[in-house]
């Protein structure tokens, strides 16, 4: 694998920090700026929005610029967004910020799994993509409990200074590590790019993300009641397990890229219906100690299997103009987390027990499994006139081909 994929890593690792590192310093937030810790938890949303925002609008901006160009600039802003969070006199100034630290998130990782793409041999796609999100992943292992750790002692404000140091090492190494010879201009530009945007099997691939990552973050956002309530464990040991939620996602992570490579589709069906068997098993594993770390490790492996194959596969429907699109699934991962988030409220709210957040997940894995196997179909049904215009093709004489 090329050197250059480090670069996009070392992105990805500042861009996970900073979205995951919040919810590690809202009590540090709230306190300094004499707000209530349900208002500091704003500043998670407007980051998620900004990315929500951000992914389509400002790939579809830079759709005629060179790539590496586009990757440093969208650096460039996660450091202004970081820098001007350390530095905001009050808490609107930082809700602003945190917005503008989120805008460039879904565009960075985006253009950067195309990118990560054309660097290798085609067979080796998926796991490039897998390479650039282990940024991301070991951001959960390393990143947020070193940067939750350094807000705690030395202020929340040196944390986005931190981040924004981390944003600065990843221009660098963009701009030394990836030749502008591998990041041309994209050739189809803003109107091919929205053409292979109005594909149905692009459509239903982002849909397949929202759904299957809404299952994800349906548990993973009320797994910390679930770890004290449940299976025992003092408030101060969830950070530790959340690291080894991290380390499940990086095996996941590395083993789908691997896989994809191999089968893309068995991959992503693979991941699905691992995630609907870890999700139905939480409430026995959440019943000791052990069980649960081991719950929360399965659940990252499960889930981050199924990342390398989405990513792939919006930017395989969307070949003729893949940026927008892959960006678009970044926007997609980020309404799941909305999404999952809310629906396993519902289920907390309604009384139906502390672990009943992992059963709604599970049933929007089947969902997943459903939207997938919609796409499956689809694609197949294209299939069959493409390859069956191809033997057309093949038997129509060549002076007749040369005349038309």
């Amino acid at each position: 694998m090329p050197l250059a994929l480090l670069a996009l890593a070392v992105g990805a690792f500042g861009l996970g920090t900073t979205e995951f590192v919040m919810m590690g310093l809202l009590p540090d937030v709230a306190d300094d700026l004499h707000v209530s810790i349900p208002t500091a938890g704003h500043l998670v949303s407007a980051y998620a929005l900004g990315v929500v925002i951000g992914a389509p609008l400002l790939a579809a901006l830079t759709a005629r610029l060179p790539r590496r160009a586009v990757l440093i600039s969208l650096m460039a802003l996660f450091v202004a967004g970081n820098a001007l969070s350390a530095l905001a006199p009050g808490y609107d100034s930082l809700l602003a910020a945190r917005f503008l630290s989120g805008l460039p998130h879904g565009a960075f990782f985006g253009v950067g799994a195309v990118v990560a793409t054309g660097l290798v041999a085609p067979e080796r796609r998926a796991r490039s993509v897998s390479l650039m999100f282990m940024g991301l992943t070991v951001a959960n292992i390393a990143g947020v409990p070193v940067a939750t750790l350094m807000g705690q002692h030395l202020g929340w404000r040196a944390t986005f200074l931190g981040v924004s140091l981390i944003g600065v090492a990843a221009m660098a190494a963009v701009f030394l590590l990836i030749h502008p010879a591998h990041t041309p201009a994209p050739t189809a530009g803003l109107r091919g790019e929205l053409t292979a945007l109005r594909s149905l099997p692009v459509w239903l691939a982002l849909a397949t993300t929202v759904v299957g990552f809404g299952a994800l973050f349906s548990a993973y956002s009320y797994v910390t009641p679930m770890l004290t309530a449940s299976a025992g464990y003092t408030q101060g040991s969830v950070t530790l397990l959340l690291a080894l939620f991290g380390v499940g996602a990086t095996i996941g992570n590395l083993v789908g890229g691997r896989l994809a490579d191999h089968a893309m589709r068995g991959t992503l069906f693979g991941g699905l219906v691992s995630m609907v068997a870890v999700l139905l098993l939480f409430p026995v594993l959440m019943r000791t100690e052990w069980s649960a770390a081991l719950a929360v490790v399965l659940l990252g492996v499960a889930a981050f299997v199924t990342g390398s194959p989405l990513q792939l596969m919006v930017m395989e429907r969307a070949a003729a103009g893949p940026s927008l699109a892959s960006s678009a699934n970044q926007a997609a991962f980020n309404l799941a987390n909305a999404g999952g988030a809310w629906i396993g409220g519902v289920a907390l709210a309604a009384g139906f027990g502390v672990t009943s957040p992992a059963l709604a997940g599970a049933a929007l894995a089947v969902l997943g499994l459903g939207v997938a196997s919609v796409a499956y179909a689809v694609d197949r049904r294209r299939a069959v006139p493409a390859a069956h215009e191809r033997v057309i093709a093949s038997h129509v004489p060549a002076d007749l081909v040369r005349s038309s």
